[in-house]
């Protein structure tokens, strides 16, 4: 680590709970590797007490910060602007300070696509199936889009959020390319998709037996597709093992968490990062 001295300047992460915030690890890492005079520090930060702790950061020259759950919505009337990729996806998770005040963006969606973009693939005909339709699943969406998927399709249990989930994209480009279904109708969605992501928690730890999906779906899987399981806790997951018995490419989340981090890095330090240094500190944790 750096040493702490007058001159370090603040970065860190909100959120409520936040003792179990992997992310003070792989940054400090980083930073120490860098040799930059910062530290970066978990701020347990209870809903109720969101604004005062904005305006605390601002106080005492808090650079920027990540934000987790619950304040990744709550915290957009604070800010003075954000960007388009977090006004799609409706979040903020990564905050920064400028002369004219705290402006924030969605790291989540470069962060999913870091992994993708190193394949040769034409993503028009993928046609990505996502589990789950959360906050992670939006960021999934807008990634997605971005890669040129024309059809995504996003499987939920409840008709009763699928439908407003299709509907708050009404006024963006995306939404003639999203369609939702239920549970019921993902044998005949997996049997045509190239890449299928888990954006639920099932089989996060400590539910590591449990997967989304069972082998049976995964045999359906055309030739060359792809299972992508946002979780990193386990690794792997209970749902990649039984792709990669299958011979289906696994991608587990370690790669969203480790490449979203580094891109809010590079932003608050205004330079490159070595993501390897921040990979390694994640997998010693």
């Amino acid at each position: 680590m750096v040493a702490i001295n007058g001159k370090t300047k603040l970065l860190g992460v909100i959120g409520s709970p936040i003792e179990h915030s992997r992310s003070p690890a792989m940054h400090n890492a980083a930073i120490a590797e860098l040799g930059e005079n910062y530290v970066y520090l978990p701020f347990p930060i209870a809903p109720e007490s969101l604004q005062t702790a904005i305006e605390g950061f601002a106080a005492i020259d808090v650079r920027g910060f990540s934000v987790t759950i619950p304040h990744k919505l709550a915290i957009i009337p604070f800010l003075e602007a954000i960007t388009e990729k977090a006004r799609l996806v409706g979040a903020v998770n990564t905050v920064w300070r400028t002369e004219t005040g705290w402006q924030g963006t969605n790291t989540d969606v470069d962060g999913f696509l870091a992994p993708l973009q190193s394949l040769s693939r034409d993503w028009s005909g993928v046609n990505p199936v996502i589990l789950g339709n959360g906050g992670a699943a939006r960021a999934v969406v807008v990634a997605l889009a971005s890669l040129g998927c024309r059809e995504i399709h996003v499987v939920g249990r409840n008709q009763r959020k699928l439908d407003p989930f299709k509907e708050s994209w009404a006024d963006t480009d995306l939404y003639g390319s999203v369609e939702v279904h239920g549970w019921d109708e993902l044998e005949g969605l997996v049997s045509d998709t190239g890449l299928l992501v888990n954006s639920t928690p099932i089989g996060m730890s400590p539910h590591v037996g449990e997967s989304p999906v069972e082998g049976e779906l995964l045999d359906l899987l055309p030739s060359g597709a792809l299972v992508y399981d946002l979780i990193y806790n386990p690794r792997p997951t209970r749902l990649l093992q039984l792709a990669e018995e299958r011979g289906v490419t696994a991608i587990d989340g370690l790669e969203m968490l480790v490449n979203q981090g580094a891109i809010a890095l590079e932003i608050w330090l205004g330079r490159s990062v070595p993501v390897g240094v921040m990979r390694e500190a994640l997998l010693k944790g």
